[in-house]
């Protein structure tokens, strides 16, 4: 079975097309830029070199067919016809509470996502609009939604709650719902299968940490936390993105900086985080870089993103009553060794201990990092949430069930 996973922004589109047999991939690449002159599309070809095609692409359907025709091409595709295609995943942000597993794609199902928009203000049009794109081009072919909210919908009630009145819940569903759904997923089903353990009875964290982080905490294989909530820009300090904030500080900071509800909005999502205190990139490479060459603030900037790590992996321990293994994932999490010794140093107190030769010389790879009498295992897991996108399709289209 092939299928094609498409991952939708609002000026973008990113690809994966897996051959489900042996869950190869076939083809892959990204178009950017979309509504502009100077938008492209980007891929590897068969013989693995990286090649571009400039072409002003100026909405979602433009851009599929532009996808098309390159899985097609005589010269560079990979199919010989679309006919071979046998169902596109997609990845969509915001299912709310309406959605706690990946579904077939309906009028239900596209009304839903529509319904969800609020929620989802720049993401879930963009992912209609890969849908309707797809739809319009090869009407008849299975489409998947798989919901980046859906693996945390089994939070209880004491965890997804904030402490507002309980009408802000019952009248608007405001309420944490948590993202990178499909990469903890992922993240904390593989784990087990590497470590060789159940995922019943075993306490997992789960650390996405890129240019967006966030942690969950999984308890038989069932997300029980959280750090992003309502919306992604809690938890976690980020790229660009403050993470924890006190609420009861924006009377103060839009009277002194002059803001409104949409420049607040920008701030702690686009000016804060490693950018907003480094003054130096959003980028930890660029960070890092940085603080060695003496940089202050980007110093401050690595210290404040281990703290608050080790803070909120602390938490989610008392929240489960303990934590069997901690997972590191995404670019940071599977590339930034000093920021998994420095989150691990801190848990020392656990009894949490790395080789850090290991720890120093992994880059990207399924590996162990705890030693042999560290009370907890240290893992680095590299993400596929475009796997995890397409392994849910082919049980959807196939009418299996869903695999964990």
């Amino acid at each position: 079975m092939k299928i094609l996973v498409l991952n939708c922004g609002s000026s973008s589109i990113k690809y994966k097309l897996f051959n489900m047999d042996d869950r190869s991939v076939m083809a892959q690449g990204g178009i950017e830029k979309i509504g502009m002159k100077d938008s492209f599309l980007k891929f590897t070809a068969p013989s693995g070199e990286k090649k571009v095609i400039e072409k002003e692409i100026m909405e979602h359907t433009a851009g599929v067919e532009l996808i098309f025709s390159v899985l097609t091409d005589k010269n560079d595709g990979v199919l010989k016809s679309l006919e071979e295609l046998d169902a596109v995943g997609h990845r969509v942000l915001h299912g709310g509470q309406k959605f706690s597993k990946s579904v077939l794609v309906d009028d239900s199902v596209i009304a839903a996502i529509e319904e969800n928009i609020p929620l989802g203000p720049l993401h879930n049009p963009a992912n209609l609009m890969g849908i309707n794109a797809v739809a319009k081009i090869l009407p008849n072919i299975p489409q998947v939604a798989v919901f980046d909210t859906a693996f945390h919908q089994t939070m209880p009630e004491k965890a997804f709650l904030y402490a507002l009145p309980y009408e802000y819940y019952e009248k608007y569903a405001v309420r944490r719902y948590g993202f990178h759904g499909t990469s903890h997923r992922y993240v904390s089903k593989r784990v087990c299968d590497f470590l060789g353990v159940k995922q019943e009875g075993t306490k997992v964290i789960t650390a996405h940490v890129g240019n967006g982080g966030s942690l969950a905490a999984v308890k038989d294989g069932k997300c029980v936390d959280t750090t992003m909530g309502m919306t992604p820009a809690e938890g976690l300090m980020m790229g660009t993105r403050a993470g924890e904030a006190d609420p009861g500080m924006l009377p103060y900071v839009f009277e002194k900086g002059g803001l409104d509800v949409n420049s607040w909005n920008t701030l702690v999502n686009k000016k804060s985080g490693l950018l907003g205190v480094s003054g130096v990139s959003s980028d930890m490479r660029d960070v890092t870089d940085a603080a060695k060459g003496g940089n202050k603030r980007a110093q401050l900037a690595l210290d404040m993103f281990i703290y608050r790590l080790v803070k909120l992996i602390g938490s989610f321990v008392a929240a489960m009553n303990g934590t069997d293994i901690l997972v590191f994932t995404g670019g940071i999490g599977e590339n930034a060794a000093h920021i998994r010794k420095g989150v691990c140093d801190g848990l020392a107190y656990l009894g949490v201990k790395i080789d850090e030769e290991k720890n120093a010389n992994s880059h990207g790879e399924e590996i162990v990092l705890s030693t042999a009498d560290s009370k907890m295992k240290v893992v680095v897991i590299p993400t596929d949430e475009e796997l995890m996108i397409a392994s849910d399709t082919e049980c959807i289209v196939k009418g299996e069930p869903i695999l964990n």
